[in-house]
Protein backbone atom coordinates (compact mmCIF):
# COMPACT_ATOMS: atom_id res chain seq x y z
CA UNK A 1 0.00 0.00 0.00
CA UNK A 2 1.15 3.53 -0.71
CA UNK A 3 1.16 5.45 2.57
CA UNK A 4 1.78 9.17 2.90
CA UNK A 5 3.09 11.20 5.80
CA UNK A 6 2.67 14.97 6.05
CA UNK A 7 3.85 17.31 8.80
CA UNK A 8 3.84 21.00 9.56
CA UNK A 9 5.29 22.60 12.68
CA UNK A 10 2.20 24.27 14.12
CA UNK A 11 -1.59 24.16 14.10
CA UNK A 12 -1.71 27.45 12.20
CA UNK A 13 0.17 25.99 9.23
CA UNK A 14 -1.51 24.26 6.31
CA UNK A 15 -0.97 20.67 5.15
CA UNK A 16 -2.80 21.06 1.81
CA UNK A 17 0.29 21.32 -0.42
CA UNK A 18 1.79 18.14 1.01
CA UNK A 19 -1.51 16.24 0.98
CA UNK A 20 -2.03 17.21 -2.66
CA UNK A 21 1.39 15.87 -3.70
CA UNK A 22 0.89 12.66 -1.68
CA UNK A 23 -2.56 12.13 -3.20
CA UNK A 24 -1.15 12.73 -6.69
CA UNK A 25 1.52 10.10 -5.95
CA UNK A 26 -1.29 7.61 -5.33
CA UNK A 27 -1.20 7.38 -1.53
CA UNK A 28 -4.17 5.44 -0.24
CA UNK A 29 -3.73 6.50 3.38
CA UNK A 30 -2.14 9.71 4.66
CA UNK A 31 -1.04 10.37 8.24
CA UNK A 32 -0.71 14.02 9.29
CA UNK A 33 0.86 15.77 12.27
CA UNK A 34 0.88 19.44 13.17
CA UNK A 35 3.89 19.68 15.45
CA UNK A 36 7.62 20.21 15.49
CA UNK A 37 10.02 17.94 13.65
CA UNK A 38 12.56 18.13 16.49
CA UNK A 39 11.77 14.52 17.45
CA UNK A 40 9.50 11.65 16.43
CA UNK A 41 7.15 11.84 19.41
CA UNK A 42 4.18 12.67 17.18
CA UNK A 43 0.88 10.78 17.52
CA UNK A 44 0.09 10.16 13.84
CA UNK A 45 3.71 9.37 13.03
CA UNK A 46 3.87 6.78 15.82
CA UNK A 47 0.56 5.30 14.67
CA UNK A 48 1.88 5.07 11.10
CA UNK A 49 5.12 3.39 12.21
CA UNK A 50 3.20 0.81 14.23
CA UNK A 51 0.96 -0.02 11.26
CA UNK A 52 3.49 0.00 8.40
CA UNK A 53 4.35 -3.38 6.84
CA UNK A 54 6.90 -4.78 4.41
CA UNK A 55 4.34 -4.44 1.58
CA UNK A 56 4.05 -0.68 2.09
CA UNK A 57 5.81 2.26 0.49
CA UNK A 58 6.04 5.42 2.60
CA UNK A 59 5.84 8.68 0.67
CA UNK A 60 6.92 12.01 2.13
CA UNK A 61 7.00 15.34 0.33
CA UNK A 62 10.52 16.26 1.48
CA UNK A 63 13.02 14.94 4.03
CA UNK A 64 12.47 17.83 6.44
CA UNK A 65 8.81 16.78 6.74
CA UNK A 66 10.11 13.56 8.29
CA UNK A 67 12.15 15.45 10.88
CA UNK A 68 14.65 18.17 11.69
CA UNK A 69 17.28 16.35 13.74
CA UNK A 70 20.19 14.88 11.76
CA UNK A 71 20.90 11.81 13.91
CA UNK A 72 17.23 11.05 14.44
CA UNK A 73 16.43 11.26 10.71
CA UNK A 74 19.26 8.86 9.86
CA UNK A 75 18.18 6.46 12.62
CA UNK A 76 14.50 6.66 11.68
CA UNK A 77 15.28 6.15 7.98
CA UNK A 78 17.05 2.91 8.88
CA UNK A 79 14.16 1.84 11.11
CA UNK A 80 11.61 2.43 8.35
CA UNK A 81 13.63 0.85 5.55
CA UNK A 82 14.02 -2.35 7.55
CA UNK A 83 10.21 -2.66 7.27
CA UNK A 84 9.19 -0.83 4.11
CA UNK A 85 10.36 1.32 1.23
CA UNK A 86 10.47 5.13 1.25
CA UNK A 87 10.02 7.64 -1.56
CA UNK A 88 10.87 11.32 -1.01
CA UNK A 89 8.86 13.13 -3.66
CA UNK A 90 11.03 16.23 -4.07
CA UNK A 91 14.28 14.22 -4.19
CA UNK A 92 14.11 11.29 -6.64
CA UNK A 93 17.50 9.97 -5.44
CA UNK A 94 15.80 9.15 -2.12
CA UNK A 95 13.66 6.32 -3.45
CA UNK A 96 14.38 2.92 -1.93
CA UNK A 97 12.10 1.18 -4.46
CA UNK A 98 14.79 1.60 -7.13
CA UNK A 99 18.56 1.68 -7.25
CA UNK A 100 18.96 -1.38 -5.05
CA UNK A 101 22.53 -1.99 -6.21
CA UNK A 102 25.48 -0.87 -4.09
CA UNK A 103 26.03 2.34 -6.07
CA UNK A 104 22.36 3.32 -5.82
CA UNK A 105 22.34 2.68 -2.07
CA UNK A 106 25.58 4.64 -1.64
CA UNK A 107 24.20 7.66 -3.54
CA UNK A 108 20.91 7.56 -1.61
CA UNK A 109 22.79 7.38 1.71
CA UNK A 110 24.93 10.40 0.77
CA UNK A 111 21.93 12.45 -0.30
CA UNK A 112 20.05 11.46 2.88
CA UNK A 113 22.93 12.59 5.06
CA UNK A 114 23.27 15.91 3.25
CA UNK A 115 19.54 16.68 3.39
CA UNK A 116 19.31 15.61 7.05
CA UNK A 117 22.18 17.96 7.83
CA UNK A 118 20.44 20.82 5.99
CA UNK A 119 17.16 20.11 7.86
CA UNK A 120 18.86 20.31 11.26
CA UNK A 121 20.82 23.45 10.35
CA UNK A 122 17.56 25.12 9.30
CA UNK A 123 15.95 24.13 12.63
CA UNK A 124 18.89 25.66 14.51
CA UNK A 125 18.58 28.87 12.48
CA UNK A 126 14.86 29.06 13.25
CA UNK A 127 15.53 28.67 16.98
CA UNK A 128 18.24 31.34 16.86
CA UNK A 129 15.96 33.78 15.00
CA UNK A 130 13.17 33.13 17.52
CA UNK A 131 15.51 33.75 20.47
CA UNK A 132 16.83 36.94 18.87
CA UNK A 133 13.28 38.17 18.21
CA UNK A 134 12.22 37.46 21.80
CA UNK A 135 15.31 39.21 23.17
CA UNK A 136 14.57 42.31 21.06
CA UNK A 137 10.90 42.29 22.11
CA UNK A 138 11.91 41.97 25.77
CA UNK A 139 14.39 44.83 25.42
CA UNK A 140 11.63 47.00 23.93
CA UNK A 141 9.27 45.94 26.71
CA UNK A 142 6.73 44.48 24.29
CA UNK A 143 7.27 40.79 25.02
CA UNK A 144 4.82 39.38 27.47
CA UNK A 145 4.96 35.84 28.71
CA UNK A 146 1.51 34.28 28.46
CA UNK A 147 -0.22 34.21 31.82
CA UNK A 148 -1.98 30.99 32.69
CA UNK A 149 -5.02 30.42 34.83
CA UNK A 150 -3.47 28.73 37.88
CA UNK A 151 -6.77 27.30 39.14
CA UNK A 152 -7.63 25.80 35.75
CA UNK A 153 -4.09 24.41 35.53
CA UNK A 154 -4.44 22.65 38.91
CA UNK A 155 -7.75 21.04 37.93
CA UNK A 156 -6.51 19.90 34.51
CA UNK A 157 -3.25 18.68 36.06
CA UNK A 158 -5.23 16.24 38.21
CA UNK A 159 -7.14 15.01 35.13
CA UNK A 160 -3.87 14.62 33.24
CA UNK A 161 -2.19 12.73 36.08
CA UNK A 162 -5.24 10.44 36.32
CA UNK A 163 -5.03 9.89 32.55
CA UNK A 164 -8.45 11.39 31.92
CA UNK A 165 -6.94 13.78 29.36
CA UNK A 166 -3.88 13.65 27.12
CA UNK A 167 -1.01 16.14 27.13
CA UNK A 168 -2.37 17.64 23.91
CA UNK A 169 -5.86 18.01 25.39
CA UNK A 170 -4.30 19.63 28.47
CA UNK A 171 -2.37 22.07 26.27
CA UNK A 172 -5.40 22.86 24.09
CA UNK A 173 -7.55 23.57 27.16
CA UNK A 174 -4.89 25.94 28.52
CA UNK A 175 -4.28 27.60 25.15
CA UNK A 176 -0.57 26.76 25.10
CA UNK A 177 1.69 24.21 23.40
CA UNK A 178 2.35 20.72 24.72
CA UNK A 179 5.96 21.73 25.33
CA UNK A 180 4.74 24.57 27.56
CA UNK A 181 2.51 22.18 29.50
CA UNK A 182 5.39 19.77 30.12
CA UNK A 183 7.61 22.68 31.15
CA UNK A 184 4.94 23.89 33.59
CA UNK A 185 4.50 20.38 34.95
CA UNK A 186 8.24 20.13 35.62
CA UNK A 187 8.15 23.47 37.43
CA UNK A 188 5.07 22.49 39.49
Amino acid sequence: MKIGYARVSSKEQNLDRQIKSLTEAGCEKIYCDKQSGKDFDRPEYQKMISEITSDDILYIHSIDRLGRDYDMIIEEWGRITRKANIVVLDMPLLDTTSGKDLTGKFIADLVLQILSYVAEIERRKIKTRQAEGIAIAKAKGIYKKKEIDEEKFKILKIDFENRKITGQEFADSMGVSRQTIYKLLKEA
